[in-house]
């Protein structure tokens, strides 16, 4: 059962959602404050939401609107169950996975299906019954069930479905049943939050290989990173960042057992196109010309999912191009995100920007000007470091960075 603060939380659409679950009828024209009250009633009422979810006889909730709008709520009430018993010709319409020629393509009301979970960028999801691809029987599964769940891109899960209802394209997932073949309930992160996890520093180095590419190889020996470290790559205005994260993630791309996702915040149009043709998923991609609300939106999205990755136990990376536009809060709470959890898995972000945030255990800091004369490494060693290099390298190689950097000076 939802909270009433859980509800008040969460968007118009994933409250929709789960009013279309508990059969609460003309939910679309209730105000926020009204589904609410609706949705806890329901919730509380026992077999009573049990028998309106296929349309019975329960008690509808109760709205507070007053005056001259009652006559207006029950004539709209009186079109709505004359919708209701009209079922016939809704079903010959095709939609929600339905043939033009009546044939129902899709799952039948209370089947069990088993998919697997593609997630949107609006938090919410498809279960794609048929591989990855979609098709026209794939089940919505709302922006709350996958918070709820912890579910993230590739989890294998099943449940009931519901048939969907007038508005509704897809058929919607009832309830989450199984996780990757285990109950849903043992699934997740056995209720532990992410960022009540204890962290340790990262050390296990992230092995670039990069023999042919100087920039990378700098970057791997001078400035090491491991699973999660919090990392940012800073310089001016075409100092190679953008060009230094992509060479990055070809190789990140290589590692078996990591999950690296890119979100593009902010970038050039022309650099979208080359993210989007590499080898890593670009979960997000807005221009520079996207408001700092949409782009910090993007991020928190991802890092999400790879919260939910990590607490599992799993290793995820989140490259991110760039922080700039993104709201300085959102900034830092991206880059805080990222960790070593001592009995679990781990977060790494990589970020651009053109100044630190300050918390990194990773910043690679390159030269504006070696970069436009052409001499690469652009490495600014001096400004860049790693914390406890030593755990991720050993006690030579931290004395090998040291001896370098006193040269440099």
């Amino acid at each position: 059962m939802l909270e009433r603060s859980a509800l008040a939380d969460s968007p118009l659409a994933d409250l929709h959602a789960i009013a279309g679950e508990l059969g609460i009828d003309g939910f679309r024209r209730l105000r926020k404050e009204d589904l609410i009250d609706a949705i806890v009633e329901r919730q509380g009422g026992g077999s009573d939401a049990a028998a309106g979810g296929n349309g019975g006889d329960g008690e509808r909730p109760k709205r507070r609107r007053g005056g001259r709008n009652r006559n207006r709520d029950r004539d709209r009430d009186r079109d709505e169950s004359q919708g209701e018993e009209r079922p016939e010709r809704r079903e010959r319409e095709p939609r929600g996975g339905r043939e033009e020629n009546g044939k129902d393509k899709g799952p039948k009301e209370g089947e069990v299906v088993t998919g697997v979970v593609e997630l949107l960028g609006n938090g919410s999801g498809f279960v794609r019954l048929n591989g990855p691809d979609a098709s026209d029987g794939d089940v919505y599964v709302s922006a709350a069930q996958v918070r709820r769940c912890e579910l993230v891109d590739g989890d294998k899960v099943s449940g009931p479905v519901r048939a969907p209802r007038r508005s509704e394209r897809y058929p919607s997932l009832v309830r989450v049943d199984t996780i990757n073949g285990k109950p849903a309930d043992e699934a997740g992160s056995d209720g532990a939050k992410f960022d009540d996890l204890d962290a340790v520093f990262p050390n296990e180095r992230f092995a670039l290989g990069a023999e042919d590419d100087a920039t990378v190889k700098a970057i791997e020996w001078l400035t090491p990173f491991g699973r999660g470290s919090r990392v940012s790559i800073v310089g001016g205005p075409r100092a190679g960042k953008t060009e230094a994260l992509r060479r990055i993630a070809g190789h990140l791309a290589q590692i078996d057992g990591v999950e690296t996702t890119v979100v593009l915040t902010g970038a050039r149009p022309e650099e979208i196109g080359e993210w989007k043709s590499g080898p890593v998923e670009v979960a997000a991609a807005l221009s520079l010309a996207a408001s700092a609300d949409a782009q910090s939106q993007a991020l928190d999205r991802a890092i999400d999912n790879a919260k939910r990755i990590a607490a599992r136990g799993g290793d995820a990376v989140v490259l991110v191009d760039s922080l700039d536009g993104v709201h300085p809060a959102a900034a830092r709470k991206a880059l805080a995100a990222a960790r070593n959890l001592a009995e679990r898995g781990s977060l790494t972000v990589i970020a651009t920007a053109e100044e630190q945030l300050g918390g990194e255990t990773t910043v690679v800091t390159l030269d504006a000007e070696l970069a436009a004369s052409g001499r690469f490494p652009a490495l600014d060693l001096l400004a860049s470091g790693t914390l406890r290099p030593e755990l991720l390298i050993g006690e030579s190689g931290a004395k090998a960075i040291a001896a370098v950097r006193a040269e440099v000076r």
